[in-house]
């Protein structure tokens, strides 16, 4: 493979991953915090409703949790490749 297939398979994986966890955030953020939080809310959870907690909190955890996952992709991404530190 040449040094040119080889970066664009990078970069499409690349932004396949990209795609995958900016898809979660939007359906954490937009779809479970403002479009179905009144269904959520007939949910309860830990004494909340779910809608509220998501939007509130939960949203936050979801977030950290994208950004680890993230990192391991990419580092994985960057071992298959040979353009790891």
């Amino acid at each position: 493979m040449s040094t040119q297939d080889n970066a664009s398979a990078y970069w499409s994986e690349n932004l396949r991953i990209i795609t995958t966890y900016l898809s979660v955030w939007f359906v954490v953020s937009y779809v479970c915090g403002i479009l179905l939080v009144d269904t959520l809310d007939a949910i309860p959870f830990f004494g909340f409703s779910l809608g509220f907690w998501i939007a509130q909190q939960g949203s936050i955890f979801i977030y950290v949790a994208l950004i680890w996952m993230y990192v391991a992709s990419m580092n994985k991404l960057d071992e298959k490749y040979d353009v790891h530190e």
